[in-house]
């Protein structure tokens, strides 16, 4: 159906309209004729979408097409849809080239071009160009050049709107030439003003200034944006209406005298000054409103003799008064709503104008020109909202486009492994949808837009949604404030882009291997187990250092498989699940927030059996409500009657204190595999005389090979709990074997009730699930176990990292040697007991002392002048706790000298964790899908956590990849299935590796279910070889890095300068908008890294500032 805008109009605008046609046809009926030319051949003298769109235009039309292009264009679609294509502008800057009107002219004359399209941007308002077209006899597919010229400087049509009535801004009567122009009509007219490019439009060269302090700034930044869009930096000056919309009216004149409207379109939804969202008819608008605007653009139009198509602009306050800004001499980017709104081909149009053609001849009279419900246009560029709409540039890995009923589509370069580039506009492609109201057409905008699949570069869709999706967007009216008022548009819901960042973590192992450091040479099995693997707990923040998985995610879905199961963790007292003191509270928020995922069992322990950081575990544990396990860290011989530092009646005492503290369930911890059976039966015997009915729970390594003789007397002697490791994964460093410790016990009282055949099915699983490891297994390197642990102490974990090191250094045959200085460390730090994080401390002192040569009579007497490892120094200040018997002296006194010393609990004198400040900082780092699952794991581990959020940012979630895929990657031509979720199953095949390129990078090809996909992958080795430009650390804040690709155009400081925090640094441009690169702090530049004209990356390095 057909309908009026704003329902029905007032008498008054009717006889506007009509007088409009009368005047219309009166002149179209004057004696003046001219001759009808047919076009041929049309030049387009642009590029992208709109060359395309008159392309197809003029193929309907039955009219030959020559494309132009860059040589930065060479791979564009714009030239591959034209009949012919030619190169310009050889040796230019990528913008200069479609600037430069001799070779466009020249160009054309050599192919017989009849006209020449000017598209938008570019050449398409300079009068100039439209004279040089002329002169060559070649017709200017828009209005003469005498218009064009008025149109194009803003000033003489102020002055032509003023003479034809039509109401203006106040405004400087001509360009200004200096700043203190700019600043007289600021003292003059007051704050705000605007500066605006006398030349062209689009939002180049436009600029709102606040306050007096901004203006030099701007002033500058419009001038060179003005000059670097239009080929001219002129200026004017207006005051700036504040929240207005942006309403501009479509006209179409011919070379008869004969003009008509076709009614108008809401552009204020904008930011920077550029048009995001514009929609055909403008709502809500008052008829008589309407009836003023149509009018004053027709008889503006009459006043300059116009032709062909066009666009006066104006802004409406909320008063409803109209302001004339300025008529666009051109097709509008937004043309395609009113196509769509009054069935009116423009381009088309454009096309007869110029051959001849009347409009009546073409149909087109104002009392026909009706409005069919509602139209709006998305521009949808590859810029990122999250990032202040930066430009993003890169390759198209994934281009898939919204289709369907009442949807159009107006794109060029947008094709799987097209190129976009920081030299030229970020518009991917013109959305348009048509319904019988705005509500219908963003309905289907919405759909259309859900339905689009960009991969490689960034994209404003998440935001257009949110538009898309408000309410004062549906229901209400909108200005040009729209965006800056409405921060919820900013709450973008991230692309989750799984797939394709699954691709190119298997292309990055593909290349480069696996992303964890192999200890040794092998390969992982290519046999998979033959039942569903069991998902399994791993060290808190080995998950994510290692698995490159959440921790948290992997205990919720256990609970889910295993409701039943009591889950146990490691709690390492005042250390939680680290290496260092927290703060008390960050302790018993982690205990809460683990029992909240399902945690049942709190194992808790302390490197030293420092007693008060034990009981801080056993509190926050207990608050948390869990199962307290206190444990006893063990070392030494309790048998042995010549080792009595750590005797039966030191252990006794501690337990005493733990049951006393209400310990649960008492744990003895022997990390090292240091209980003999004969110990075993003292020590286990001794506790459960002193509490018999408290469980006792044990734990060793079976390094020696005297594990299952341990734990069998350990039973004997009254233990409830033994623990062991399943057959395929017992021994040596790792626990005594299940199936020994079960057949043994079979028919005896201590009988375990778990069937033997149960045991060997669950093993035969594991065997070969352990050869998927193959390169972190320790017999790669380790043959056996060793009895020479009864010396050195060295626990099982840390036996078999020392182990790897030491063959990964070349150092295997010095093995010995490494577990000689493991034992006179700990004799130098006064005997400790060795659990992590003590072991680690006593591994660097020896790495230290071999790697220096030195005996351990060197080290103490020369212990006042040795660097020491930071871990060895902090020990002897008390970071960690404070030894059974105290720190070895003198030794400690020499090494701290006069460094201060932790007297007391380390973690009581820190100050509380500040948890919703790290939550907010989370949140702006990494987005708003931040859990408090995740703060617990910055707390805990904060660069782990920023490298697993990085790395999953690259690769999206990895833990639905199998094992040898995750390693190792697929061979080529491997077929296989990825399940992301219920019912969503990726079918990959990796087909091919490509050779290097100049950029250090190799192309991966895949097959995805059924589609052909590829991804660039940089070839790490290779790249050392190569010379690149250094990227920032987003970790070192005085690193100041590029916030987008682009091209340095000036840098504001020196080499040595001290600068403010906000302080302008340099400006780069990309797609031909100025960004100024501010100082995140205040300091000193210590080092330059670009200058004027560089080009660079994103994140490249520009310079640095030290505090």
């Amino acid at each position: 159906m057909l309908l009026h805008v704003g329902g029905m109009r007032s008498a008054l605008g009717l006889l506007a309209v009509r007088r409009a046609c009368c005047l219309s046809r009166t002149t179209h009926n004057s004696p003046q004729t001219l001759e009808y030319k047919p076009i041929k051949k049309v030049m387009v003298a642009n590029r992208g979408e709109i060359a395309i769109r008159v392309f197809r235009a003029c193929t309907e039309l039955g009219i030959r097409t020559v494309a132009v292009y860059s040589e930065q264009d060479t791979g564009q679609m714009h030239r591959q849809k034209a009949d012919e294509a030619y190169l310009i502008g050889k040796g230019l800057p990528p913008v200069a080239a479609y600037l430069d009107i001799p070779d466009i002219i020249k160009v054309a004359k050599e192919n017989d071009v009849d006209a020449i399209h000017p598209g938008y941007g570019f050449l398409s308002e300079r009068s100039d160009f439209a004279q040089a077209c002329v002169d060559a006899g070649v017709r200017f597919i828009g209005p003469s050049p005498d218009v064009v010229r008025k149109m194009g400087d803003k000033v003489e049509a102020r002055s032509i709107a003023i003479r034809a009535g039509v109401p203006v801004v106040p405004g400087t009567d001509g360009p200004i030439t200096c700043l203190s122009e700019a600043q007289e009509f600021s003292n003059t007219y007051g704050f705000p003003i605007i500066f605006k490019a006398a030349y062209g439009g689009g939002g180049r060269g436009m600029r709102v200034v606040k306050e007096y302090e901004e203006l030099e700034e701007n002033y500058q930044r419009a001038y060179s944006e003005a000059l670097a869009a239009f080929g001219n930096g002129a200026l004017f000056v207006e005051k700036f209406i504040e929240r207005p919309r942006h309403i501009e009216v479509q006209i179409l004149g011919d070379k008869y005298g004969n003009v008509i409207h076709l009614y108008e379109r809401d552009c204020s939804i904008q930011r920077r000054h550029q048009k995001v969202v514009e929609i055909a008819p403008a709502v809500q608008l008052d008829p008589h409103l309407r009836d003023r605007l149509t009018a004053d653009s027709v008889n503006l139009a009459r006043q300059v003799g116009y032709e062909n198509a066009g666009t006066v602009e104006f802004l409406v306050d909320k008063h409803g008064r109209h302001y004339f800004i300025e008529v666009n001499s051109r097709l509008q980017v937004e043309h395609t709503v009113t196509e769509q709104v009054t069935d009116v081909d423009l381009v088309h149009a454009q096309l007869r104008v110029c051959e001849g053609r009347s409009l009546p001849e073409l149909g087109l009279k104002q009392d026909k020109i009706r409005i069919n419900g509602f139209a709006i246009q998305c521009r949808v560029t590859t810029e990122d909202p999250a990032r202040g709409f930066q430009p993003d540039t890169g390759r198209l890995e994934v281009f898939r486009s919204g289709e369907g009923m009442g949807i159009r589509l107006d794109s060029a370069s947008a094709f799987q492994g097209a190129v976009i580039s920081p030299h030229y506009d970020s518009l991917l492609v013109k959305v348009i949808a048509s319904g019988k109201d705005l509500p219908a057409a963003a309905a289907k905008m919405n759909r259309a837009l859900a339905e689009f699949r960009v991969r490689g570069v960034k994209t404003n869709i998440p935001f257009l949604q949110n538009v898309l999706s408000n309410d004062q967007f549906l229901y209400g009216t909108v200005d040009t404030q729209f965006i800056d008022e409405n921060q919820e548009l900013f709450n973008l819901k991230p692309v989750q882009n799984r797939a394709q960042k699954l691709l190119h973590y298997l292309g990055h192992v593909m290349v480069n291997g696996p992303t964890t450091p192999i200890p040794v040479k092998a390969k992982p099995s290519s046999i998979d187990p033959v039942i569903p693997p069991v998902p399994l707990g791993a060290t808190f923040d080995v998950a994510m250092r290692f698995l490159c998985e959440c921790p948290w995610k992997r205990l919720q879905e256990l609970r889910a498989l295993l409701p039943n199961v009591p889950f146990q963790m490691l709690l390492r007292g005042a250390n939680a699940v680290g290496y260092t003191n927290y703060p008390d509270n960050a302790v018993f928020k982690f205990c809460e927030v683990a029992k909240e995922n399902g945690m049942d069992i709190f194992r808790v322990f302390d490197s030293l059996n420092y007693l008060p950081n034990l009981m801080l575990g056993m509190e926050a544990a207990g608050a948390a409500g869990g199962v307290v396990e206190a444990s006893i860290s063990y070392t030494g011989d309790v048998s042995d009657p010549m080792r009595q530092k750590y005797s039966l009646e030191y252990y006794l005492k501690l337990a005493d204190e733990l049951v006393r503290a209400g310990t649960h369930i008492l744990n003895v911890k022997d990390m090292a595999g240091l209980l003999k059976p004969e110990s075993s039966r003292m020590l286990i015997g001794a506790l459960r005389d002193r509490f018999p009915d408290m469980p006792i729970h044990v734990h060793t390594h079976d390094t020696a090979g005297a594990g299952v003789a341990a734990m069998l007397a350990c039973a004997e002697a009254g233990a409830d709990i033994v623990d062991v490791a399943v057959d395929s994964m017992a021994g040596m460093t790792s626990q005594p074997s299940m199936g020994a410790i079960v057949a043994c016990t079979k028919g005896t009282n201590l009988s375990t009730g778990i069937s033997l055949e149960n045991v060997y099915d669950y093993s035969e699983y594991w065997e070969v699930a352990r050869g998927l490891y193959a390169p972190f297994d320790c017999t790669a390197t380790m043959k056996s176990g060793n009895a020479d642990v009864y010396e050195n102490e060295i626990p099982g974990g840390q036996y078999t990292n020392l182990h790897f090191q030491a063959h990964s250094m070349g150092l295997g045959h010095k093995f010995k040697e490494v577990k000689k200085s493991y034992t006179e460390a700990n004799k130098l730090l006064g005997d400790l007991i060795k659990v992590t994080p003590s072991s680690k401390i006593v591994g660097d002192l020896a790495q230290f002392m071999v790697q220096n040569s030195l005996t351990r009579a060197e080290v103490e007497e020369r212990a006042d002048e040795l660097s020491f490892p930071l871990s060895v120094v902090e020990f002897l200040q008390g970071h960690i706790g404070i030894p059974h018997g105290g720190f070895p002296e003198p030794f400690r006194s020499k090494v701290l000298k006069n460094m201060p010393r932790v007297e007391g609990r380390p973690g009581a004198s820190l100050p509380a964790m500040d948890f919703q400040a790290l939550e907010k900082q989370l949140r702006e780092t990494h987005g708003n899908d931040i859990t408090p699952e995740d703060v617990m794991s910055a707390a805990m581990y904060p660069k782990v956590f920023q490298e697993f959020k990085e790395f999953t940012h690259q690769f999206g979630p990895v833990d639905c990849l199998n094992t040898r895929l995750f390693l190792d990657g697929p061979k080529i031509a491997e077929e296989f299935e990825v399940e992301l979720e219920r019912g969503k199953t990726l079918h990959i095949k990796a087909l091919a590796l490509g050779d290097l390129n100049k950029a250090g990078q190799r192309e991966v090809f895949f097959e995805l279910n059924g589609a052909l996909r590829s991804v660039l992958v940089k070839d790490t080795v290779a790249m050392k070889e190569m010379h690149f430009h250094p990227k920032a650390l987003k970790d070192v804040r005085g690193q100041v890095g590029a916030p987008m690709p682009g091209k340095v155009v000036e840098v504001k400081v020196k080499q040595g300068q001290t600068v403010e925090k906000g302080q302008p640094l340099c400006v780069l441009s990309a797609m031909k908008m100025e960004t100024v690169v501010n100082s995140p702090l205040s300091g000193t530049v210590v080092k330059i890294y670009v200058n004027a004209d560089s080009s660079l990356e994103g994140d490249d390095l520009i310079l640095e500032i030290t505090e």
